[in-house]
């Protein structure tokens, strides 16, 4: 009787093969699906680093995402902007400190050497700005951007100009360290 029983417990069970199938194939699709996911992921990034380089501006929100995390960012501090905003119905002055990141230090060094015409650009955007245009994130965003296009332009660099695929801007960007409207 034993040897019976070993012989019927060494039969494989009967729709083994068919189970076996089954599960090969649901594991096949999900590595297919994964894999397609993964393609469909790749090619939005794709196109949002496509889009952002198309951008003539650089206007794009995620354009200063994109940066080499290993690269030390380097830092310029401006003089102090104190203007009398275009407001109408009073008097009202903007008292704003901005520091640029740069592309490297050689831009740095460009970038003081322009300074006179650097501080003349940022004073004529800010002069034509209302208090309520920058009491809000969006103005100050805006701002920002105005800022590094006038700046960009004092040294030489046109915006609208077509670059070739992968061209830094030498300002990355505007940040401000101090913003008083009064």
């Amino acid at each position: 009787m034993s040897t019976a029983t070993a012989v019927e417990g060494a039969a494989p069970p009967k729709g083994g093969k068919k189970k076996l199938i089954v599960l090969l194939a649901v594991v096949l699709l999900l590595v297919l699906a994964g894999g397609g996911a993964a393609v469909y992921v790749l090619k939005q990034r794709a196109h949002a680093e496509q889009d952002a380089d198309d951008d003539p501006d650089g206007a794009h929100p995620k354009a200063a995402a994109r940066r080499d995390p290993k690269a030390v960012p380097v830092y310029l501090a401006l003089d102090s902007f104190t203007v009398n905003l275009a407001d109408r119905e009073a008097d009202r002055y903007a008292q704003i400190s901005i520091a640029l990141e740069l592309d490297d230090a050689k831009t740095g060094e460009q970038v003081k050497a322009f300074m006179p015409a650097i501080r003349n650009n940022v004073l004529m955007v800010l002069s034509h700005k209302r208090a309520a245009d920058l009491m809000e994130r969006a103005g100050k965003e805006q701002l920002a951007q105005e800022v590094q296009r006038e700046t960009e332009r004092a040294l030489g660099w046109e915006p609208d100009a077509k670059r070739p695929a992968g061209a830094n801007r030498p300002i990355r960007a505007v940040h401000f360290s101090n913003f008083i409207i009064q």
